[in-house]
C-alpha cells in the first residue's frame, strides 16, 4: 500500500518560485516516489491547494518554551494597566497555596519607570509571582516569591547574570539572565512528568496545525530528550527536530557533548552545540561594542571570551555545527572572529540584530549561517525608534536592526525562526513579518527599516531549503505543508491568515483540514 497520494495539487518548488510540472504527489514509507498505479491508503483531492516543502522553524523551543509558558500570556498588554488587569483576573483564579505565572510581559509597558515588583504594584502584594520577560532571558518575581526562594539580596555567578537589587541592596524582583531566574523557579512548584509531556504534546500539535513539520531546537539537555523519546514512542511526536544542546561556561563538558551527536530517535536528532556570546540588548546584558546609553551591555557572557573561542574550535575538530546566540555587535565580531579557521559544517550565528556593515560579507565568505527571527524586529521595535532597545542602542546601531536582506543579498545562508516563546511560532507569520517589517497587532504603523524586507520568495526559502528542506522531488523526505493558496502571490499583510491545509511530516498526516 503507497502511504499517500496528493491528488490535483499545486507543487511549488521554492529554489525557483515556480512550479512543479507534476500535478500529484505520492508519498510511500515517509518518502516522495515516483508516480505508480499502487493503491493508496490515504487519497486526497487538493482540489490546486498549493504544496510546499514541509515549513521548518529555523530557532525554537518547543521543549522548555512550554514550562516558560505556563499562566497568563502577558505579550498582548501594551502598557501597565493592561498588564495589571490581566495579573489580577489570573490571580483571581488561583488556589490556596498556587503560584501566579506569567509570560511575554514586554519592558516597553513600563515606559521610564524601573522594571520591578514595587511599579507593577499592589497586585503581586502577598502572592508568589513569576514573571517571564518576553525575551526569556529575565524574570520579574514577587517579593513573595523572592522571600520563598530565599533571595534577600545580591549573589554571584560563575556567568554573567545579576539579581538587581536597589541602593540599600534589597532585590527589586529583577532577575538578569537564566542563572538569576532560576533561582526562584526552581522555587516554584513543578509540573509532573505526566503533565509535562502532555503540556509539551499540545505545544507540538498547534505547531503542526500551523504548518510547521519541523524545527532546529535550540536545548536538548538529556531531560529534555526524555520528553522527546517519550512523545514519539507514543506516536505524539508531529515535528522533525534537530537539537542543539547548551554548553554553559560554568558547566562545559565538551567530550558530553560531542558524544551525545547523531542520538535520538526517528523524528528527533541532536546535530549541533547551542552557545551563548552575550544577553539581551532590552536586559543591558548584550555584548556592544560602545555601552547603551545606560552605560551597560559591556560584558560577553563568558567571563573569558578566549575560552569560547577555543570550544568552538574543539567542536569544530570533532565535527560538531555550533550554533551561537550573538546579539551585539562585540559578540557577533568575536564568533566570526572565532570561527575564521573553521570546517564548512554549519555552524551559525543566532539573532544579530544589529550588524555593522564590515560584518555582513563576513557570513558568506566563512560558510556561517544568519540565523535570524524578523518578527522580534516587528513586535518588539518601532520604526520611530522610541522603543526600549532603539532608545538604549541610540539612532547609529539601531538602524542596522536585523539586516535580514543585507545578508540575503550578500549570499549569506540566513534561516528565518519565532524563537518561541519569544514569539509567536506560526510559520506564515514569521514570513509576513520578513516581507512587510511591521508590528502583527497594527499593520498601519510604519515598517521598522523596510530596506530589509525580504521577497516573498527569500521568505519561503528562509522557511524550506535554506533551513534544510527538500524540493518535493522524488526522494525528498515527505514532509509537506498544503496552503489553500501561492504564498508567493498572497499579499504581505494577508499572508499570517492564509489557510493551512494539510501538514505532512515524514509521511504521517500531522494535521488535516475539516473539510479536505
Amino acid at each position: 500500500m503507497t502511504d499517500v497520494v496528493l491528488r490535483n495539487a499545486v507543487l511549488l518548488d521554492p529554489a525557483t518560485g515556480g512550479y512543479r510540472p507534476e500535478t500529484s504527489l505520492v508519498v510511500r514509507a515517509g518518502v516522495i516516489v515516483a508516480d505508480d498505479a499502487a493503491p493508496a491508503a490515504t487519497d486526497i483531492d487538493l482540489r490546486g491547494a498549493v504544496v510546499v516543502p514541509g515549513l521548518i522553524d529555523g530557532h525554537t523551543h518547543p521543549v522548555s518554551g512550554a514550562d516558560l509558558t505556563r499562566g497568563v500570556d502577558l505579550s498582548p498588554c501594551t502598557d501597565l494597566a493592561g498588564v495589571r488587569t490581566e495579573l489580577a483576573r489570573a490571580r483571581a483564579a488561583l488556589r490556596p497555596g498556587e503560584w501566579l505565572h506569567g509570560w511575554g510581559l514586554d519592558p516597553n509597558v513600563f515606559g521610564d519607570r524601573p522594571i520591578s515588583a514595587d511599579t507593577v504594584g499592589p497586585v503581586l502584594d502577598g502572592v508568589p509571582a513569576v514573571l517571564r520577560l518576553f525575551d526569556a532571558h529575565s524574570t520579574l518575581a514577587s517579593h513573595r516569591a523572592l522571600e520563598s526562594a530565599g533571595v534577600t539580596g545580591p549573589r554571584r555567578f560563575d556567568e554573567f547574570a545579576e539579581v538587581v537589587c536597589d541602593p540599600a541592596g534589597r532585590p527589586t524582583g529583577l532577575l538578569l539572565e537564566e542563572p538569576a531566574s532560576m533561582l526562584v523557579e526552581e522555587a516554584a512548584p513543578k509540573l509532573t512528568d505526566s503533565q509535562f509531556q502532555a503540556r509539551v504534546a499540545e505545544v507540538l500539535r498547534v505547531m503542526a496545525a500551523a504548518g510547521l513539520t519541523g524545527g532546529h531546537m535550540m536545548e536538548g539537555d538529556p531531560a529534555e530528550r526524555a520528553v522527546l523519546r517519550a512523545l514519539e514512542e507514543r506516536g505524539e511526536l508531529p515535528l522533525r527536530l534537530r537539537l542543539a544542546p547548551w554548553c554553559r561556561p560554568d558547566s562545559a563538558d565538551v567530550d558530553a557533548l560531542i558524544a551525545a551527536q547523531g542520538s535520538g530517535g526517528e523524528l528527533w536528532r541532536v546535530h549541533g552545540v547551542k552557545l551563548f556570546m552575550d544577553g539581551t540588548i532590552d536586559n543591558g546584558t548584550a555584548w556592544l561594542e560602545k555601552p547603551d546609553c545606560h552605560g551597560e551591555s559591556t560584558h560577553a557572557y563568558w567571563p573569558d571570551p578566549d575560552r569560547y573561542s577555543q570550544i568552538v574550535t574543539i567542536l569544530d575538530a570533532a565535527g560538531v555545527p555550533t550554533a551561537t546566540h550573538a546579539i551585539g555587535d562585540a559578540a557577533v565580531r568575536h564568533v566570526l572572529s572565532s570561527l575564521e579557521k573553521s570546517r564548512n559544517i554549519g555552524h551559525r550565528i543566532e539573532h544579530i540584530e544589529t550588524l555593522p556593515d564590515d560584518l555582513v560579507p563576513l557570513f558568506a565568505q566563512l560558510g556561517v549561517t544568519a540565523s535570524m527571527q524578523p518578527t522580534h524586529c516587528c513586535e518588539f521595535t518601532r520604526a520611530d525608534h522610541t522603543d526600549n532597545w532603539s532608545r538604549r542602542l541610540g539612532p547609529e546601531r539601531a538602524a542596522r536592526a536585523w539586516r535580514c536582506r543585507d545578508l540575503f543579498d550578500a549570499g549569506a545562508n540566513v534561516i528565518l525562526g519565532s524563537d518561541w516563546p519569544i514569539a509567536p511560532f506560526p510559520p506564515l507569520a514569521v514570513m509576513a513579518g520578513a516581507r512587510h517589517r511591521r508590528p502583527a497587532r497594527d499593520m498601519s504603523r510604519p515598517p521598522h527599516g523596510p530596506s530589509q524586507s525580504l521577497t516573498p520568495l527569500q521568505a519561503l526559502q528562509g522557511m524550506t531549503i535554506n533551513a534544510g528542506s527538500g524540493r518535493l522531488a522524488v526522494g525528498d523526505r515527505a514532509d509537506l505543508t498544503v496552503l489553500a493558496e501561492d504564498p508567493l502571490l498572497v499579499a504581505d499583510a494577508d499572508l499570517a491568515e492564509l489557510p493551512v491545509r494539510l501538514t505532512v511530516t515524514g509521511g504521517r498526516i500531522t494535521h488535516r483540514a475539516a473539510d479536505l
